[in-house]
């Protein structure tokens, strides 16, 4: 749980992915690069969150961040999906029910 970078000070661990979210994160997320929505994404592990960032073009902004923050899980929810100009779209306990926001027509790429 700890990793130590000096002896008697420990420093905890950066937040991260599980192999099964990160396997709902990519189905959604390869299936908007087959219609061409997104190009690129990144993944960083942060010592109170996990982010997921969503590209148009790899030089961008995110178009969409999808953040893990297990300190928020009992008040809103750990997960949340995130619009390039900060809104929240959708927020929830269900990692899947908070990707389905990705299956609204309403949100397409503006070039």
């Amino acid at each position: 749980m700890f990793e130590s970078t000096q002896p008697g000070k420990p420093r905890p661990q950066s937040v991260m992915w599980h192999r099964r979210e990160l396997d709902a994160i990519l189905s959604v997320y390869g299936r908007l690069v087959a219609q061409g929505e997104f190009k690129d994404y990144a993944i960083d592990g942060l010592k109170d969150c996990a982010v997921f960032s969503i590209y148009r073009r790899t030089s961008e902004m995110p178009l969409y961040t999808i953040v893990k923050t297990p300190a928020e899980a009992n008040r809103q929810g750990q997960y949340k999906v995130v619009a390039m100009g900060g809104q929240i779209l959708k927020r929830g306990q269900d990692l899947k029910q908070v990707l389905r926001v990705f299956d609204k027509k309403r949100f397409s790429v503006i070039e």
